[in-house]
């Protein structure tokens, strides 16, 4: 029986403390491979918790890939390799030919002027404009000289100093101020790691995949492959490893699917032997409608081969072109002897403005209103869906975080059919075959039932019943 102790009088959730505790025992291996764990019932009774409590931290732990459940018999600790510890040292970087990629994206589906479901934008209509005016005016009465003088390539000491805190608050990864570079989006920063690493390396993204990202890398010259994906993310092969790995992996894009530590773990130990790296972008993790928010691949990194990639964009407005990455101490240092020269793309006054926005517990408030929002807007499409006359036909994933879901058809049209007749009647959507790269391999094939991408982030609920009214009339035959 699992022994831990809990402490009801702390600011941490029980369930949290439960969930920490036994992840901590797998990772040490007190708890082996296959282990089957107490039923929540045995161990709510032996802990004196509630079986919510042991609910709520089994189903964490089998979200992050930790548990596995078998129906009718319990739960058993799933299979992980060794943890990455112990580093003797940064392995070179191994050498490929240069060869341009020729892949290129698959045309944007239309847009529509009713009900565009659009990955893209945020629910501006909610930013706590009024907050941040306030703490401009702040900002601009500070002495000209601090808002004149000269910024460092990596951005403000005070903006760096607050997105380190945020990360060690909410995301669980501890890092040096020093190692988080500012920039004006993460296309910037993504070419920013192409100089840092070389254009003579092979570069692999999700296939499918964020569609700009293979596009940066086509535009820089760099060799760019598609690396596909099975149901716990990113499946690479070790024989076929590129040098540089993209991957999504707290939140896929666009399938949604959460990397379990497992893989975590195998891609960290591939990409050691490799002498690569990985470039982990964490675009929307914050909005994850159930259990806890999973932590970064950066936190389980143990050898300095992860990139943490991350953005405001989500999190607050288009418009706000505020973006970052952690380098790794080594890169770090390569990254101050060469790249220093560039300078910061974010101006001071912005960077300041959002310094404060954080570090006086704002952007908190603000992600905890969103998701709130953003949650009453994924159930008000499920809840559309599932009520309209085209429920028999439909089948929706992905819809438990982020702030798109995938929704499969089945009513005889094809995926090109069904964007093109939405789009007739004013409705904007994407296939999810838009996301793959051509001429590389891709589980979504031919004869696959056909998927689209629906975000609702940047609608709202009156135009999400809208939109699905009109799509019972398209897609009814």
């Amino acid at each position: 029986m699992i022994t831990l102790t809990l402490d009801p009088k702390s600011k941490t959730p029980l369930y949290i403390q439960l969930y920490e505790g036994i992840k901590k025992l797998i990772l040490e291996g007190a708890l082996k491979e296959n282990e089957k764990l107490p039923s929540k019932r045995s161990l709510s009774s032996h802990l004196k918790i509630s079986v919510l409590t042991v609910e709520n931290a089994y189903g964490q732990l089998i979200d992050e890939g930790y548990l596995r459940s078998k129906a009718g018999s319990g739960y058993y600790v799933e299979h992980l390799l060794p943890s990455l510890k112990d580093p003797k040292g940064e392995a070179a970087i191994a050498e490929s030919p240069f060869k341009k990629s020729r892949h290129e994206n698959r045309p944007s589906a239309l847009r529509s002027a009713v009900c565009d479901f659009s990955t893209k934008g945020t629910d501006t209509a909610s930013f706590p404009f009024s907050i941040w005016r306030s703490l401009s005016r702040q900002v601009l009465s500070r002495p000209a000289a601090q808002l004149l003088a000269p910024c460092p390539s990596g951005g403000t000491k005070e903006l760096r100093t607050a997105i380190a805190g945020y990360l060690a608050a909410f995301r669980g990864l501890t890092v040096n101020p020093e190692q988080i570079v500012v920039g004006a989006g993460s296309e910037y920063l993504v070419g920013l790691i192409i100089q840092l690493l070389g254009r003579d390396l092979t570069y692999g993204i999700e296939n499918p995949g964020y569609h700009k990202i293979a596009s940066i890398f086509r535009e820089h010259g760099v060799r760019c492959v598609g690396v596909p994906l099975d149901s716990c993310g990113a499946c690479p092969e070790e024989e076929a490893l590129p040098h540089v790995l993209h991957i999504t992996p707290s939140h896929h894009f666009p399938t949604g699917i959460c990397m379990p530590a497992g893989r975590r773990t195998s891609i960290l130990s591939m990409m050691e032997r490799r002498g690569g790296y990985v470039i982990e972008d964490d675009y929307d993790s914050e909005f994850r409608y159930k259990g806890q928010v999973i932590p970064t691949l950066a936190a389980m990194d143990q050898r300095g081969r992860v990139i943490y990639l991350s953005t405001f964009t989500k999190l607050l407005a288009p418009s706000i072109r505020i973006s970052y990455m952690v380098l790794p101490p080594a890169l770090l240092e390569e990254y101050q002897k060469r790249l220093s020269f560039y300078a910061c793309t974010v101006p001071v006054f912005d960077q300041l403005t959002l310094a404060a926005f954080i570090s006086e517990g704002y952007l908190e408030r603000h992600v905890n209103r969103m998701k709130k929002l953003y949650k009453k807007k994924r159930d008000a499409l499920v809840d559309a869906l599932e009520g309209s006359a085209l429920a028999p036909y439909l089948r929706i994933e992905g819809a438990e975080a982020g702030l798109h879901l995938l929704l499969k058809v089945e009513n005889g049209m094809s995926e090109e059919e069904l964007v093109k007749s939405a789009a007739s009647l004013g409705v904007g959507l994407h296939g999810l075959s838009e996301y793959t790269l051509k001429n590389a391999p891709c589980p979504i094939s031919k004869g696959a039932t056909p998927c689209l991408v629906l975000g609702y982030n940047g609608i709202t609920e009156e135009q999400i019943a809208k939109g699905v009214s009109l799509l019972e009339k398209a897609w009814i035959v």
